[in-house]
C-alpha cells in the first residue's frame, strides 16, 4: 500500500484557504442572497424562494437565456466543423505556400481585443448590406457568425494540439492495408481526437453563452442574449433574480461537471478492470517518480502507479 502524500504547513494552508476563500465566497454569498425575502441584496430579511418565481415569469430574461443557449450550441457546433478542418491542414497537410498566414489567421481571434473584432465585425456586417442588401439587420444571425468567429480558434487550438501528439503510425498502417484517406480519417483520427472535439465544443459553447463585447457590437433590437440582459439590469442595480440566475447555472455547471468525472472515472475503472473499485483521484509527477502516477481508490490495498503514457484516460 502507497500511503497518500501529506504536506504539512501552515503557511501552505493559510494562502490555499484565502485562495480558495476569495474565489468561493463571493460565490457562496450570492447563493445564500438568492433565497433573501428582501429586494436589498445586502439585507437578510428572511428564507424565501419568490425570486426564482420571478426569474422564471420575466420574459425578456427568459428569452435571453433561450437566444444565448441556441446561438451557443449551433456556434459550437460550426466552430467544432471548422476548428477540426483546420487543425488537420495544419498537421496533416505538411508544408505548402501560406501555412503560416493561414496559422496567425485562424488563431489572430484569440489575442485580439474583443473591442477590435467586434468593431471590425460591425464594419463588414455594414458594408454587406450597403453591397449585397444582406444583411437587412443585425440580429440572431450576425450574433452567431460573431462567435463562429472567435470560437473557431480555440477549438483549432485544442484538436491541433491533439492530432500532433497522435502516433501517426496507425493511420499510415491503415492507408497501407488499402484504406482510403477519408476512411482513415473517419474511423481511426475522428475517434482519436473525439475528447479534444469534445473539449472544444464545451469551451466553444461557454465562450458563446458569456460573451458581451462582442455581442453588443453585432446585436440588434430584435436580439438580445443573456449577459446583455443580465448587464442592462446590474447597470441599474442588483436585483434579487440575477442572483437566482447565477445559482441556477451555478448549479447546472456543478451537475454536468460531476458528470463528466463520474463517467471518466467509470471509463479508467473498467479499462483497467477495477468495476468495483471507486476512483476517488490522482496523484501525477511530483509526488512520485518523474513520469508516474498513482491512483487512489476506495480500497487502499489496490492503490498502484501508472506509466505516464497512461495519463490521457484518466
Amino acid at each position: 500500500m502507497t500511503p497518500i502524500p501529506q504536506i504539512k504547513s501552515k503557511f501552505r494552508t493559510l494562502v490555499l484557504l484565502a485562495g480558495f476563500g476569495f474565489l468561493y465566497v463571493p460565490i457562496l454569498l450570492l447563493i445564500v442572497y438568492s433565497f433573501n425575502e428582501s429586494r436589498l441584496v445586502t439585507v437578510w430579511s428572511g428564507f424565501s424562494v419568490k425570486w426564482y418565481g420571478e426569474l422564471f415569469a420575466d420574459d425578456l430574461m427568459m428569452n435571453g437565456v433561450m437566444l444565448s443557449l441556441t446561438i451557443g450550441v449551433l456556434s459550437a457546433s460550426m466552430a467544432v466543423v471548422i476548428g477540426t478542418l483546420a487543425a488537420f491542414v495544419l498537421t496533416r497537410i505538411g508544408n505548402f505556400r501560406g501555412q503560416t498566414s493561414f496559422a496567425f489567421l485562424i488563431t489572430a481571434p484569440m489575442v485580439m481585443p474583443e473591442v477590435i473584432t467586434g468593431l471590425a465585425l460591425l464594419l463588414l456586417f455594414v458594408a454587406m448590406s450597403s453591397m449585397f442588401g444582406w444583411p437587412t439587420q443585425r440580429g440572431a444571425m450576425t450574433i452567431w457568425i460573431a462567435h463562429v468567429t472567435f470560437t473557431a480558434a480555440y477549438v483549432t487550438v485544442i484538436v491541433r494540439s491533439r492530432l500532433q501528439e497522435m502516433d501517426q503510425s496507425i493511420e499510415e498502417a491503415a492507408q497501407d492495408l488499402g484504406a482510403t484517406p477519408f476512411k482513415v480519417f473517419f474511423l481511426i483520427t475522428l475517434p482519436s481526437i473525439a475528447p479534444a472535439i469534445a473539449a472544444g465544443w464545451l469551451l466553444g459553447f461557454t465562450l458563446s453563452v458569456d460573451d458581451l463585447v462582442i455581442t453588443s457590437f453585432v446585436s440588434g433590437p430584435s436580439a438580445t442574449t443573456l449577459p446583455m440582459v443580465v448587464f442592462s439590469s446590474v447597470r441599474l442595480g442588483v436585483s434579487p433574480k440575477i442572483n437566482a440566475l447565477a445559482t441556477l447555472i451555478i448549479l447546472v455547471v456543478s451537475i454536468a461537471t460531476f458528470i463528466a468525472w463520474w463517467l471518466m472515472a467509470q471509463a479508467v475503472m473498467q479499462e483497467l478492470g477495477l468495476t468495483d473499485q471507486t476512483l476517488l483521484g490522482v496523484a501525477k509527477g511530483v509526488t512520485r517518480k518523474p513520469g508516474l502516477e498513482t491512483l487512489y481508490l476506495n480500497d487502499a490495498e489496490h492503490e498502484f502507479t501508472l506509466p505516464a503514457d497512461r495519463k490521457s484516460v484518466v
